[in-house]
């Protein structure tokens, strides 16, 4: 009996089963005689938000472009049909082929949330592979790897992966294949394979690496085995316009998180805000230009048939020509009738022009991200953004007959006070005022000001790594001075969570090594889907924690010194640790750091690309 024949009767039994039968339009399928090597791509999460996923589009394409190599999809079944594939001794599968990923070459997962690290074990589990990496053997295959943003911090899972893709993999993943294929022909063994994978520029090998510890459980120093790089540099595309994109993607057969066709326009970022991880982590910043993002984006609409495209990036109006790019695609989304999706618009540079091109192609309201309710404040967290820019872009977008502005904040954030908080539904009251004094907004329709304010998670690789994170209590505390803050205002609606969640994703963002075991052991006690609060079992976390002999507080709630040896310090994302020193003084005086068009800040990425970003 096929793997087939037995999954067919289990489907009825689970919500949404077309997450688990593969066949969908652009699938790749290929001749197995006829391939050297396959590769699992494991998203570890539902299939839902997976295939939403712009990072596993184009490694797709990457290595499906090469015909001896087949990439294929995984997914994390939802808890219905994982019972069912224990019950039935099902192993985890890939769509295109339904067949079990354990008989694979690699076995790769993409990292894109802390939150998703016990679905990692969970899946290696359901395949059939062992857990930890002590355990596989000296047998070549499969090699479980990994990458994406989470992976500058690989040390919380590091007892898990065989290795880590540092960087953009769209050449490093098939420079390992490559070197796979050859040791493994040549009867190599996993740890020579390892060993020979870890010269590679952007590989990290975790278990040739020792981590040794200080008596007040800081790292004392992280050691790699003789022959090994002691520094881990991160890999990057240097011309985005020449980089493999997918001409055609997976259309699913259910609806999807972003069902939408989607192009990147740009990679990295120049504002350098003090929180945000990935705008440090993707620098250099990389521009395509117009007439390829046109090109790109015709092609996928014409192959996938999609009626929407969303253009990615982490700050689309930062694109030097973005006017020119928004008439190119005008050209064909206007009269094809597409719905055309600009997220990541900046306050600061928000035109008229952009408005109206705008208007042409989207009705569903605006969204900005002032971040902080105060100047103070963002000036501190270097948002170079001003109320004052704000009130123009609104005021635009009113103009234009908007009604509905959507503005995302955080909380917890270095320095914050009470009036910080306060000053976030202040603020968007303002908005509220601007609105109604504003001649030209639409007449009978009332606006609304939706705040959504989430807390603070000191990352890797900012300026704020040093911070520590608001306690449970603190941030408890600010929640309910929001809410008294805005009852009464009609026109806002504020919106938060609880925080314990983002406890857990600082503790792994920021952690060592050994929490390896308090993963394995929330695991082991049931933690699955930790980023689904229908999921989230804080209480068996806790549980993990005081069996491993750790806490929450030391890796969540402790300033950290700049002499302090992080977890993560081997590791080189081109932005040197004294430039985050630099800026985090600057950030307890409250003073701005311009972006890297206006002048450049000396981050340290021109010393190894030998060339300014612009």
């Amino acid at each position: 009996m096929s793997l087939f024949e037995k999954i067919e009767p289990l489907l009825l039994q689970v919500q949404k089963p077309a997450r688990y039968i593969g066949g969908e339009m652009g699938s790749v399928m290929k001749d197995k005689s006829q391939l050297k090597a396959r590769f699992a791509f494991c998203f570890p999460d539902r299939y839902d938000v997976g295939m939403s996923n712009l990072g596993m589009k184009i490694l797709y394409t990457c290595i499906n472009n090469r015909p001896e190599y087949w990439c294929e999809r995984v997914f994390a079944p939802d808890t219905d049909f994982e019972a069912l594939m224990r019950a039935n001794g099902l192993p985890l599968y890939a769509l295109e082929s339904l067949e079990p990923i354990k008989d694979f070459d690699f076995i790769g997962f993409t990292l894109g949330y802390e939150l998703c690290y016990t679905n990692i074990l969970n899946m290696l589990d359901l395949a059939g592979v062992p857990v930890w990496q002590k355990d596989r053997g000296e047998a070549i295959a499969p090699i479980v790897c990994a990458g994406g943003s989470c992976a500058c911090n690989p040390e919380p899972i590091a007892d898990f992966i065989d290795l880590f893709f540092m960087g953009e993999g769209e050449e490093l993943d098939l420079e390992v294949m490559d070197l796979y294929v050859r040791m493994r022909d040549a009867g190599a063994s996993r740890t020579e394979f390892l060993r020979a994978a870890a010269q590679i520029e952007g590989v990290y090998v975790p278990s040739l690496y020792e981590v040794t510890y200080n008596g007040d459980g800081t790292v004392r120093a992280v050691t790699p085995e003789p022959g090994i790089p002691s520094v881990v540099r991160k890999r990057i595309i240097d011309d985005m316009d020449k980089a493999e994109v997918p001409e055609d993607f997976v259309v699913p057969f259910s609806e999807i998180v972003h069902d939408r066709a989607v192009t990147e326009v740009l990679r990295g970022c120049i504002r350098g805000c003090r929180f945000c991880q990935a705008g440090f982590l993707y620098r250099p910043f990389r521009e395509k230009t117009p007439e390829v993002i046109c090109r790109q984006a015709r092609t996928l609409i014409e192959n996938t048939g999609y009626d929407e495209l969303s253009l990615c990036s982490l700050s689309t109006s930062d694109h030097s020509r973005i006017e020119e790019m928004m008439d190119g695609l005008l050209t064909f989304t206007e009269d094809a009738h597409i719905n055309l999706s600009l997220p990541s618009l900046r306050v600061d540079n928000f035109s008229t022009g952009l408005m109206n091109r705008l208007r042409r192609v989207r009705s569903s309201g605006l969204t900005f991200a002032p971040e902080a309710g105060t100047q103070r404040l963002r000036d501190v967290i270097n948002k170079n953004v001003t109320e004052e820019e704000l009130m123009r872009t609104c005021k635009i977008a009113f103009d234009a007959g908007q009604t509905s502005v959507k503005l995302y904040f955080m909380m917890g954030l270095p320095t914050e006070t009470d009036d910080d908080i306060r000053g976030i539904i202040e603020l968007a009251q303002r908005v509220v005022d601007m609105f109604y004094e504003s001649e030209r907004r639409p007449k009978g329709r009332p606006v609304q000001i939706s705040c959504s304010v989430a807390t603070f998670v000191p990352k890797p690789f900012t300026p704020f790594e040093f911070h520590p994170q608001d306690t449970r209590e603190m941030i408890a505390h600010k929640q309910k001075i929001l809410e008294e803050a805005v009852s009464g205002h009609k026109r806002i609606r504020a919106s938060w969570h609880f925080p314990d969640s983002s406890i857990l994703e600082a503790v792994l963002a920021r952690g060592d090594r050994r929490l390896c075991a308090v993963i394995y052991g929330a695991w082991q006690r049931g933690c699955v889907f930790d980023a689904w609060s229908e999921h989230f079992r804080y209480d068996l976390w806790l549980e993990a924690f005081s069996a491993a002999g750790l806490n929450v507080e030391f890796y969540a709630n402790r300033a950290r010194s700049y002499d302090e040896v992080f977890p993560w310090d081997h590791i080189d994302y081109y932005v040197e640790k004294s430039f985050l020193i630099k800026e985090n003084e600057k950030a307890k005086q409250a003073q701005v750091t311009p972006h890297c068009r206006a002048k450049c800040a000396g981050c340290g990425v021109t010393k190894i690309t030998h060339r300014p970003c612009f």
